[in-house]
This record gives C-alpha cells, structure tokens and sequence, in this order.
C-alpha cells in the first residue's frame, strides 16, 4: 500500500493551543485520500510578538508548509509580508489563508467572509437585517462586516474601543458598498444603537477563555434582537447565555470557523471539502472538549 506525501499546513496566531484546526483539517484530508499533518505556531508558546510574523511565514514556506491559517493578532499585520493577496482580502484588508505557491510565492486570501456569510445565511433566513450593530473593526470584524454587506443587512453601524479603526473600516466599505450602508460609531452610542437595531454582532475576541465578559452591557438586548458571536470556543459565551436569557435568538461562531476552513481547506488543496462534514466534525470535537453535547 502506498503512503500518501504529507501534505504540511498550519496556524500562527497568540494564544491558540485550543485550537481545533489539526483534527479538522487533518480528518477532512483522509476523506480525499490525502495526508494531511496540521501543525501551531503559537506565538505566546514561542515567545515571539507579531512583528515576527513575517519571520514565521517565511520559515513555514522554508520547511516546506503548503499554506497557513493566520488568526489574532496578526491577520492585518501579516499583509505586508506577502506577495501578493486576493481581491477579496485587499478590499477587507485582512488576511487569515496564506497560500504558498508553486513558485514560491506567498498568496494572501480571506476565508473569513465566506465563513461568516454561509453561517448567517442559515442563521438569519427569517430575522429582520435592515438595522446591525456590529463591535470590533479588527482583522476578523473587516471579514465580517464586508460579509454582512455583501448579504442583506441594510445598515452596519460599526463600534469598536479605537473609533479611528472603525472609522478606517467604514471608510474602506463605503467604496465597495456605499456610504449609506455603513456608518461608524462610538462606544458611547451604543445604548441608543442598540435600541433600534435588529441584531448585534460580536467580532472581538471578547468571551474567549482569555479575554472573558462582554463586548457590551446585555441588559441593552431584548427578544427583539438577534446575537452572533464569532467566538466558538467556549461554545456558549457570556454575551449568548445572558442574550438568550433576554429572549434574543442567539448564534456561536462554531459554523463560521467550519465554513472558513473549507474555503480554505479547497485554496490548499485545490480539492472540494464537504461543508456539511466539516461542521458536524467541529461541533463533535467542540462536545468532545467540552464532555457534554452541544
């Protein structure tokens, strides 16, 4: 029986040793005839600061990686590295899929968008989207507004603690989708933003085991609102068990990592995973970690 080659990927990022991206990837491989070995480059383990992250690129590319996710805090920062990024990825200006080439080349690409798009298009099919309060203008909230936008949400107010990084954004999505259509705001305005608003969206790292509480005050949301929090690790956050208690339908982020990975697992690989496979394989290593069912 002939071994498959190792097909070698994986993940920089600060804080990732839970990460399910080995299994996830790994597994969807073996489905496709394909040896797949996932390795973490965690940036806290080694002691390095995202200014290294360049240095970590290129040496994974050295050792013969095929490609890279790339997650907080470097998802922008890692952009000045490559030689060249997507059309997707330049116009949020963020990067989570590095694709090394045949040549060489270091290829940036987006995956979070299409993530978050195939996870709110199931979960808001019947709720109203003319009015989203979106916290975090980071590396994944770019994504995920510029997916909020390309779907049917009417206005995206944009928050975030430096209101020049949301300001930036709001800037930068104008061009693409109009100035009506986005609007930057101050954390200060939330409680009235909140008020009129159909649904709030978390794209912070906020509600993570490293970064615990809220984005915002809870007692804002009513069952009025709809909730996504990007967060999928803890499957239930702060921000969604006290959203739920308020009467809001509330969505974790388990579907966008799964969805993001399979775009990104088709960049790699040039094969096409099963979207449907890969969500149910996170959410059975989510329950795994977890000891209880979803």
């Amino acid at each position: 029986m002939t071994v498959p080659p190792i097909f070698q990927l994986g993940l920089i990022g600060e804080g990732i040793q839970e990460s399910m991206s080995p299994p996830l990837y790994e597994v969807e491989g073996s489905h496709h005839g394909l040896r797949v070995d996932y390795d973490i480059i965690d940036l806290d383990e080694i002691a390095a600061g995202p200014e290294n992250v360049g240095d970590l690129v290129r040496a994974a590319r050295t050792l013969g990686w095929k490609g890279m996710n790339i997650t907080h805090p470097v998802k922008q920062r890692v952009i000045a590295e490559l030689d060249e990024l997507s059309e997707e990825a330049r116009n949020i200006g963020a990067v989570n899929t590095v694709v090394v080439a045949e040549d060489g080349r270091l290829i940036g690409h987006n995956t979070d968008a299409y993530g978050f798009f195939e996870l709110a298009r199931r979960a808001l099919a019947t709720e109203k989207t003319d009015n989203v309060v979106q916290f975090g203008a980071g590396g994944a909230g770019s994504a995920v507004a510029y997916a909020q936008l390309q779907g049917p949400v009417g206005v995206l107010h944009l928050v975030d603690i430096d209101f020049a990084r949301s300001q930036a954004l709001t800037d930068s999505l104008a061009v693409h989708f109009g100035a009506d259509r986005v609007k930057a705001a101050r954390v200060e305005d939330i409680p009235s933003l909140i008020a009129d608003a159909n649904g709030f969206v978390n794209a912070t790292p906020m509600g993570m085991a490293g970064f615990p509480g809220t984005a915002i005050d809870t007692s804002l949301l009513s069952d009025k609102h709809w909730v996504i929090d990007i967060v999928y690790f803890p499957l239930e956050t702060q921000l969604m068990t006290e959203a739920a208690a308020r009467g809001a339908r509330v969505t974790g982020g388990v579907g966008m990592t799964a969805f993001q990975a399979a775009k990104a697992f088709n960049l790699y690989t040039g094969l096409e995973p099963d979207n449907e496979r890969m969500f149910a394989h996170i959410q059975d290593l989510v329950r795994a970690k977890l000891g209880h069912d979803l």
